[in-house]
């Protein structure tokens, strides 16, 4: 027979400082020999109260229904209800309205089964905030056996969650990114076939002919998607950061027309352009990267349609400004400011929205990499980023990029297939793996005049030259091949030909690329797919650089 029995009446003299809410944790042992006396066992238990109440971690006690007659201080603190509230409620008034209810049923099942009950559980606080919990629930049993109360303890694990969840999007992300980055490869290569072709087609055709208007489409769709290419490389974060000098009014002016498609027909696109804006010194791609983001944030503001504003203005912030924001230099800026007339954001919301992985979307509807990916692209360009916002009033994001000083700068002009293209005579070595590319390229190089020695890998390669008596004035190389790549096999031929000029080109993203090792993607590389009329001027460009600067170099000795 059990020896044990719970203080669920009146209890000893000795524990009149316990609580009636704890007389239910007893227990104590029949008087005895090896009884510890009143003094001892009240010592024990109000030991046992404090313990409960100086916890952090909650602790609940409930009756066999599940009405609360106990919470302890760490209870209160983490849920928001205070003592008086909880006492007398059931604990369903944790429980989320958007819950399952048979999760919760489920849960005490187990525990009137007379099982203990330990899981992961999404409650509610007082204030609706959601919270995760890992909770036990454990039957109290009387002396006879029956289960007269319950004790559930917590402990709060929101934090740990949101740091697996945050873990688990990294990992996707870094998925997305790999396979980006293998796919982007092989599709760059098939939209340099299509390109090529249809370029050499082009050239073959009259001016009049009916044929080329057909010719220039298929080519302007294979710009739109490598474009498209490159946005996906860098989602994947596998695209390096190529700065540039670039007018923000023309970089905007080139993707007005991808963000009219964005943001769609309900909503009003309006550009204002700032006069005589400078130059800023930062990646293309990068910036219209933070443009779409914007806009896409933007477009989910207005789901009933609105106005997107983006405007250029050159301004110097001054000492005043840069004591309201210390993060700021003095100095002069390009400021971009975009502008929506959305919902607005919340202002419990805009402390952390450039935080990664931070959404106020339902989920599945975003990342929350978008504006983390802003907030990172300013930055990197040495710029900042703030953000004005009131709930229904629209959001205006303001970014401030350093303004860089260039007299020699001129304004870029808009490639077009009927652009110029240079010829030569020179002895060309081509090393491509893809036989479609390098039939492509071999053709339009014999049509503008080069002798070309085509080679399939970079021992094919080897082998050519080693057999080739003549000088070889340039060699166009894929960087990733199999056997030897194209940065060994360069440093391996110019110890045969010192005088050997390479340009390479690869349909890799550019960190894939910058592993290879030993080259220069400002000066010496093209990245696919590319136009040939680029190739032309990239070959001239390679030579007669390189020749001139050798030029000047020998007057100079003389």
């Amino acid at each position: 027979m059990n020896s044990e029995r719970y203080l669920l009446l009146r209890p000893a003299k000795s524990l009149e400082l316990i609580p009636p809410e704890l007389q239910i944790l007893g227990p104590t042992r029949p008087p005895d020999a090896g009884q510890p006396s009143a003094e001892r066992t009240g010592d024990i238990l109000r030991k046992l109260w404090q313990a409960l109440d100086q916890s952090v971690d909650p602790i609940v006690i409930t009756d066999r229904l599940g009405i609360i007659e106990y919470v302890n201080p760490g209870f209160e603190t983490l849920t928001g209800y205070p003592k008086s509230e909880a006492l007398g409620n059931s604990l369903r008034i944790l429980c989320p309205a958007e819950e399952a209810p048979e999760v919760y049923e489920a849960m005490w099942q187990k525990v009137r089964s007379g099982d203990i009950f330990r899981g992961s559980v999404v409650n509610q606080k007082r204030n609706g905030e959601a919270f995760s919990v890992e909770k036990t629930i454990t039957p109290l049993r009387d002396s006879a056996g029956q289960i007269t109360h319950f004790i559930s303890t917590d402990r709060d694990i929101t934090e740990r969650c949101r740091l697996e969840l945050q873990l688990l999007q990294a990992q996707k992300m870094d998925a997305i990114g790999r396979l980006a980055g293998g796919v982007a490869h092989d599709f760059n290569n098939l939209l340099m076939v299509i390109s090529s072709y249809a370029e050499l087609m082009l050239d073959s055709l009259s001016p009049k002919h009916p044929l080329r208007r057909n010719v220039q489409e298929i080519m302007g769709a294979s710009r739109r998607a490598a474009d498209l290419t490159r946005q996906l490389l860098v989602f994947g974060r596998k695209q390096v950061q190529t700065l540039q000098l670039l007018d923000l009014n023309l970089v905007i002016d080139e993707i007005s027309r991808m963000l009219l498609r964005l943001i769609g027909e309900d909503i009003e696109f309006v550009f204002i352009p700032g006069a005589q804006l400078g130059i800023v010194k930062a990646d293309p791609v990068q910036i219209e990267q933070v443009l779409m983001n914007l806009a896409g944030n933007a477009r989910d503001a207005m789901p009933d349609g609105g106005k997107l504003t983006i405007e250029t203005i050159a301004i110097k912030l001054d000492e005043e400004y840069v004591q309201k924001h210390a993060a700021v230099p003095a100095g002069d800026y390009i400021l971009l400011t975009v502008t929506d007339s959305g919902m607005g954001i919340a202002p419990q919301h805009l402390p952390h929205i450039f935080e990664p992985f931070y959404s106020t979307k339902e989920e599945n509807e975003g990342t929350g990499l978008g504006l983390a990916t802003v907030y990172g692209v300013v930055r990197q360009s040495g710029g900042f980023v703030w953000v004005y916002s009131e709930p229904g009033m629209g959001t205006t994001f303001k970014i401030y990029l350093p303004s860089v000083h260039a007299a020699n700068w001129k304004r870029p002009h808009a490639e077009t297939v009927e652009e110029f293209t240079p010829h030569g005579c020179e002895t060309i070595l081509l090393v491509e793996d893809e036989p479609a590319v390098r039939q492509s390229e071999r053709e339009f190089l014999l049509l503008n005049g080069y002798l070309v020695l085509e080679a399939s890998d970079g021992e094919d390669a080897l082998h050519l030259v080693a057999g080739f008596n003549g000088p070889i004035h340039l060699m166009i190389s894929d960087v990733v091949m199999p056997r030897i790549g194209g940065a060994k096999l360069a440093e391996r031929l110019r110890s045969l030909k010192p005088d050997l000029k390479v340009l390479f080109v690869s349909g890799y993203a550019e960190a894939t690329v910058l592993r290879q090792g030993g080259i220069d993607l400002s000066t010496s590389f093209l990245q696919k797919p590319f136009s040939l009329k680029t190739l032309a001027r990239k070959i001239r460009e390679v030579i007669e650089v390189d020749s001139s600067s050798k030029a000047a170099s020998a007057g100079s000795d003389s």
